[in-house]
């Protein structure tokens, strides 16, 4: 053998080795061929059940897994049939009755039928389940009233199956998102008899979630869940639309670290992220890569107090820090301008509703408030501490916002924090002194934002109360005219701000990467997404 031919021979090698390394497939591309989505979902969730948690993990994992009454049309976002294929209204709009699709059914095969969401709703309204949404069943005619053992008698509740297909729903008051509410996890059906069968209805460490056990009624059902690694969802062979569900599997990928998960996306290693680093998002902008997503998202990002301990039991001091910190130098510096300053809870122009009551920087008054309080430029200011979840992006923000009060307030507050799940059981135990936390909103209301600061509202996460406030909330409930509705919402939200047991800090805006092979994904304030409306098509290859 000469060595021209060695030489050849090696050349040969090293091409077709090139060539294979040019063809070998990502799994994004084996997924787009078996039409398995790979899903960038931040996190570890805390469960499954829709009476549990209503994290947005959580969330983006049920709406797969179970279905309401009615849904959303992703494009529009107006509402269309879902279990329920029509309705009729009265004309007061205070009693509505659903026909249950015939072929509704379970993802065990069982019919599903009117009584199964009579079932999940009583499930909801007991008290020892905890319930961290059942504010949104008092929708419900005398609902409240039940769930506080004011009444015992069922039949006064407004909701009663007549028969196994028709659902009769009374209310408390006119409610102009009602239908947008029923598409909202506190509302979907839970098969009660599967978690008779694991435990009590109303305990809320009951396995029915877990793989083998559960049982749903969405698009799609629990297939498989490692924490750490992920958690996977197969298509329902039940599902009354099965033909139109074109997804075999999702597998939602639990990837805190921003980072990594932009650089898996790049790899080829997912479909979507959940979000992207700040630091990385004015690169993508400049170079207006097709497969980053920008636009605007209906959520506030917010601190809040824990207002049951010192010093945030005072109000000088909760103003005082709201004061001292400055939104627009926020925005800008941390995230890159992506974000909007907001010195409300409300995100502006919420079906034409803007808070006229606004907290910004004042640097002047911050001091003033903390002396009033009995800490003249800081002296004597007890240790505190603000704890956010694991997150590249949160810690900036909050290290900015810790140098704010430092440069203002003269005082120190250590940075704390905790995984996910850690977070969520601490804060709802109100086990801080002021948390990182966001409220994205469930349907299009001002009321979805400043019903979370009432009282009874299990995603209050400060402990305050206030009696006016939730006579307002209240009050305008039971208003129709629109313009009335909303003062009495600018009247509560004066109220709330001025109390100030949280800290506005900016509106989201969504940031993400979406594979171009992933098809049937709208853009919309709500961020919806319908998983049967999605599905996976490899791109087309360039002509060389």
């Amino acid at each position: 053998m000469t060595i021209v031919t060695i030489v050849r021979g090696l050349f040969l090698a090293m091409v077709v080795s090139g060539l294979a390394a040019c063809e070998r497939k990502t799994l994004v591309d084996i997924g787009t061929e078996q039409q398995i989505l790979y899903f960038g979902n931040a996190t570890d969730v805390t469960g499954v059940d829709p009476h549990g948690t209503n994290g947005m993990p959580e969330q983006r994992i049920m709406m797969s897994l179970f279905e309401g009454l009615v849904a959303k049309d992703p494009k529009t976002l107006e509402i269309v049939p879902a279990v329920a294929d029509r309705w009729v209204v009265s004309a007061d709009n205070m009693t509505y009755v659903f026909h249950i699709r015939e072929n509704a059914k379970w993802s065990n095969g069982d019919p599903l039928t009117a009584h199964d969401f009579v079932n999940a709703w009583l499930r909801g309204l007991m008290p020892a389940l905890g319930n961290e949404t059942v504010t949104s069943l008092f929708v419900f005619k005398n609902a409240e009233k039940y769930y506080r053992r004011e009444i015992t008698d069922l039949s006064l509740v407004g909701f009663k199956a007549l028969d196994d297909h028709h659902l009769k729903i009374e209310l408390e008051n006119p409610t102009p998102y009602f239908l947008q509410l029923l598409d909202y996890l506190a509302l979907f059906p839970v098969h009660t008899a599967t978690i008779k069968q694991f435990g009590d209805l109303d305990d809320p460490a009951n396995p029915w979630t877990k793989p083998g056990n559960f049982v749903g009624n969405g698009a799609f059902t629990l297939k498989d869940w490692v924490p750490g690694r992920s958690l996977v969802v197969e298509k329902n062979p039940y599902y009354w639309d099965k033909d139109n569900v074109r997804l075999n599997e999702i597998h939602f990928m639990p990837i805190e670290q921003l980072l990594v998960e932009e650089r898996m996306f790049k790899a080829g290693h997912l479909h979507r992220t959940e979000w992207m680093p700040y630091a990385k998002m004015p690169v993508y902008r400049a170079n207006k890569d097709p497969e980053y997503n920008h636009y605007a998202y209906f959520a506030t990002y917010f601190y809040v107090f824990n207002v049951t301990k010192p010093p945030f039991d005072d109000v000088r001091v909760r103003r005082a820090l709201a004061y001292a910190v400055d939104r627009e130098m926020l925005v800008e510096s941390v995230t890159n301008g992506v974000q909007n300053a907001t010195g409300a809870l409300t995100p502006p122009n919420t079906l034409g509703y803007t808070s006229r009551s606004q907290i910004g920087f004042n640097a002047e008054k911050a001091r003033q408030l903390l002396a009033e309080a009995g800490y003249p430029n800081g002296k004597n200011f007890p240790a505190v501490e603000l704890t956010y979840n694991n997150s590249e992006d949160h810690r900036k923000i909050a290290e900015a916002v810790q140098q704010m009060w430092k440069k203002t307030l003269n005082i120190n507050v250590r940075l704390k924090n905790q995984e996910w799940k850690v977070f969520l059981y601490e804060i709802k135990n109100l086990n801080h002194n002021i948390a990182r936390t966001a409220w994205v909103g469930d349907y299009i209301d001002p009321n979805t934002f400043l019903e979370i600061f009432t009282s009874t509202s299990g995603d209050n996460k400060s402990g305050w109360k206030n009696n006016q406030y939730d006579s307002l909330i209240k009050q305008a409930a039971t208003i129709v005219n629109k313009e009335e509705r909303y003062e009495v919402f600018q009247k509560a939200e004066a109220l709330l701000l001025d109390e100030a047991p949280f800290i506005p800090l900016y509106n989201y805006t969504t940031n993400n990467l979406i594979s171009t092979q992933l098809k049937g994904y709208h853009q919309n304030i709500l961020d919806y997404y319908s998983y049967k409306n999605l599905y996976l098509e490899a791109n087309k290859a360039k002509a060389k």
